[in-house]
């Protein structure tokens, strides 16, 4: 293992629980190469234009995020 990534595991072992869970399943996506997700141009595109909304400061409110949140059932 390398010193980087041992530095990594420390940092996502003081995490809360559902962060170390998130950190977990990024790591095993890495490892498992044929499970590696490619986006289409379209999705490209979606991400740029979510991050230039970010950009002019257009982001949803806490409420809104929550709402859906609770409309998908991610609480």
């Amino acid at each position: 293992m390398t010193d980087l990534l041992d530095e990594a595991i420390a940092k996502i072992r003081q995490l809360c629980p559902e962060r170390q869970e998130e950190a977990a399943l990024a790591l095993l996506a890495i490892a498992d190469e044929d499970k590696i997700y490619h986006l289409s141009a379209e999705e490209y595109a979606e991400v740029f234009e979510g991050l230039a909304e970010i950009e002019r400061g257009e982001m949803a409110t806490g409420e809104e995020v929550e709402a859906v949140k609770r409309r998908h059932r991610l609480l």
